[in-house]
């Protein structure tokens, strides 16, 4: 697939933002410093940068390596090249889509080429985003559980529906959370033997905020799937696990809804599951018989 520079383009900012969280202190301050300082750090040394940060300069060579770049000069150029990039997006009138980056005058190859590469991009960008560590806590508390809940609204519900199946088919007994009333009032009985699941790309899901804050203060686990470090979601989350996606916070009506997003949404659950799964390889396999013994009737031959 031939590709233009914008086609290719990725927003150096947005990187930093969504490694964030995953971030010790020394490296937050790093990351801070560059996303209030970006034309002074475009053009700055490694040792005037961590003199600035109160950090030795080890600290801003792993934070370069955090991003997964290859040297504080490529970090420095993303910078100067994301300013650019910046400058001249504000000078264009906004162009609409009816899907991520799809406009009027694509051609169907085209559009399949956009669309394919747009759900391997936030495919590659969800798997840097992942924190191993982060999946272990939250798939140790899965095993605990008695009962997972998949709290979620609109589209978000394919990706808990997902998990019902997949959980449920592992002997792990699973309900979808998708309407208001029922998530209130699940979440009001939830136990400390209780996982709640909260999938958001926003993070700012008022029902599935709700959901969460009141199921963990009946002392369920809570994690929370979303794509920004700062959403509210986070702060009634025990585990929180990112995903990627070019829409912002604030997106347009037509972009609302960032439809890779729900991609990678479906690539979290079924790592949760895969994880699951390994660690209780034989009773899953168990249960996928007992399962599929049942199912095979309702199909025809």
């Amino acid at each position: 697939m031939k590709s233009t520079n914008e086609f290719e383009y990725q927003d150096v900012f947005k990187l930093i933002y969504q490694k964030m969280s995953y971030l010790n202190p020394a490296l937050r301050r790093v990351a801070n410093y560059i996303i209030e300082n970006p034309q002074v750090s475009k053009n700055t040394t490694i040792k005037d940068m961590s003199m600035a940060c109160d950090v030795s300069e080890s600290t801003i060579t792993r934070f370069v390596r955090e991003l997964g770049l290859n040297s504080f000069r490529e970090l420095k150029i993303l910078i100067a090249e994301t300013l650019t990039y910046s400058d001249k997006k504000d000078e264009k009138e906004e162009e609409k889509y009816v899907y991520e980056d799809i406009s009027r005058d694509d051609s169907i190859d085209r559009i399949l080429d956009k669309v394919i590469y747009r759900h391997t991009q936030t495919l590659s960008e969800t798997r840097k985003l992942l924190n191993a560590e982060a999946l272990d806590r939250a798939v140790k508390a899965i095993e605990n559980a008695k009962i997972l809940m998949f709290s979620c609204m609109g589209s978000s519900s394919v990706a808990g529906l997902n998990g019902v199946m997949r959980f449920t088919r592992a002997g792990k007994p699973s309900t979808l959370l998708n309407d208001y009333s029922i998530q209130l009032m699940t979440s009001a009985i939830a136990t400390p033997e209780t996982v709640v699941i909260g999938i958001s790309n926003s993070g700012r899901s008022k029902p599935v905020i709700e959901s969460l804050k009141l199921a963990q203060s009946k002392g369920a686990f809570t994690i929370g799937i979303t794509s920004f470090e700062d959403a509210p979601i986070n702060k009634y989350s025990d585990e929180v696990l990112f995903t990627s996606t070019k829409s912002s916070n604030e997106v347009s009506a037509l972009d609302w809804e960032a439809v890779t997003s729900k991609t990678a949404q479906i690539i979290v659950v079924d790592t949760l599951y895969a994880c699951f799964a390994a660690k209780h390889f034989d009773e899953t396999l168990n249960h996928y018989e007992d399962t599929y013994n049942m199912l095979k009737v309702s199909r025809e031959r």
